[in-house]
């Protein structure tokens, strides 16, 4: 079991001046308890923290480090953008121009494309953008899908899809939840029910199309179509939040796998490979309603920061040049088997979700295709079986409702300890 002392007592005094003592809030552990683990370094595919403790990393940065930490292309193209360029000017620079053209050479849907900082301001700047070009007020998303915390996001469905929203936060007015309608996912009638209900209302509908927070959910390929055809025939206008999904699932994202072309993409985590940043982008005819081109504006004083350029853009070319998904998903199908193996030993039938490198296992039985269903996971098992793992050497998301993710740098030795240390966390659960 690892000795967190320097941990418990870091938490203690973040806590007098951060909130919860954490800048974002699932670090703080609430879901599993415990004391949240602060690291010290990172390197491949391990961490090491404050009290010494190395462990096998399954979370990566919440999704970016698909080719792990401190990659040595990346942090030697960081080091000469420090040395050789500089931090930020506020001006344009060649660097913007050279993602931009990557990221519409690599992602199908992508005409035009502009940098933001972070995956909530994608989001919330393509919802606007929607509302500009349409001239309508409402957008469709989906119960369990999360797309950062702008304030139409913040709004969860009440007792069916049809219920108008309800604030999810206080501090979301209740103008704003008005305009957000929620849908269930993978359910299309849902949505067909809600655009009938409010006729050329719509601006948009904006959804994961790998869901990623509320553990790993993909949506049907026969969803995805129907909600493209009803875009089209209702000209509303589609986005898709590939922030998580996109560029790890697939090079081109999910789009690419499942041959749907959304009209907005936004994009984050991979991009910049690990600094902040975002994206959104898509088709040129609403793109060049940006300002300054256009009239829906749109600014942020750090987007196109050299650092955070250098650094997804070097991600995107070591994936474009290396091709490590084949390898990605060889590895990944390791761990899944080696899990569904452990659970036949015990005679449990837990759910297993994944889409490449991603993945999530729900404690149901209950096939998990949306946010009801994946609630009806048992989450006090979940933090016994997550504390299990911890005291294993494996670090993995401290919730239910997050992805696993696998890198480039695990080895098959780190997946067989991971596969080991999962049939003894499932023990410990109580099964």
């Amino acid at each position: 079991m690892p000795q967190l002392t320097r941990s418990a007592e870091l938490f203690e005094k973040a806590k007098q001046f951060i909130p919860g003592g954490v800048n974002s809030p699932v670090r703080a552990f609430k879901s599993v308890g415990g004391t949240p683990v602060y690291m010290a370094q990172g390197s491949g595919a391990y961490l090491t923290d404050v009290d010494g403790n190395t462990y096998i990393d399954y979370v990566g940065s919440w999704g970016p480090f698909i080719l792990g930490s401190m990659h040595p292309r990346v942090t030697a193209a960081l080091d000469y953008t420090l040395k050789n360029i500089g931090t930020s000017f506020g001006t344009p620079i060649e660097m913007e121009i050279e993602i931009a053209e990557l990221l519409c050479k690599i992602v199908p849907s992508l005409e035009m494309v502009r940098m933001v900082n972070s995956g909530t301001e994608a989001t919330m700047s393509a919802v606007r953008l929607a509302r500009g070009c349409t001239g309508r007020d409402k957008i469709i998303k989906f119960e369990g899908c999360y797309h950062g915390h702008g304030d139409s996001f913040l709004i969860k469905a009440g007792s069916g899809a049809l219920t108008l929203g309800a604030p999810d936060s206080p501090g979301v007015t209740r103008g704003t939840a008005l305009d957000t309608l929620n849908a269930t996912y993978n359910d299309i009638e849902s949505v067909r029910l809600l655009v009938n209900e409010n006729k050329g209302q719509i601006a948009a509908i904006i959804i994961e199309p790998v869901a990623g927070n509320t553990g790993v959910i993909p949506a049907k390929p026969e969803f995805l179509s129907a909600l493209r055809e009803l875009c089209d025939n209702e000209d509303i206008v589609l986005i898709f939040d590939e922030v998580m999904c996109g560029f790890r699932v697939a090079l081109g994202g999910a789009q690419s796998l499942y041959g749907i072309t959304p009209d907005l993409t936004t994009m984050g985590k991979i991009i910049g490979g690990g600094l902040p940043v975002g994206a959104f982008g898509g088709k040129r005819k609403l793109m060049e309603r940006v300002a300054p081109l256009g009239d829906v504006y749109q600014a942020g004083t750090l987007s196109g920061n050299p650092l955070a350029l250098t650094a997804g853009l070097e991600t995107l070319k070591i994936l474009q040049d290396e091709n490590p998904y084949p390898e990605l998903e060889r590895k990944a199908v390791i761990l899944e088997e080696g899990f569904r193996n452990n659970m036949k030993k015990l005679g449990l039938n837990y759910v297993q979700n994944r889409v490449g490198s991603m993945s999530c296992l729900f404690f149901t039985e209950t096939p998990v295709v949306d946010y009801t269903t994946a609630i009806t996971a048992d989450t006090k098992k979940h933090a016994k079986y997550f504390h299990s793992l911890l005291d294993q050497g494996i670090y993995t998301a401290p919730s239910q409702f997050e992805a696993m993710f696998i890198s480039s740098m695990h080895t098959d030795e780190d997946l067989e300890k991971t596969i080991t240390a999962n049939y003894n966390a499932l023990v410990a659960s109580g099964r």
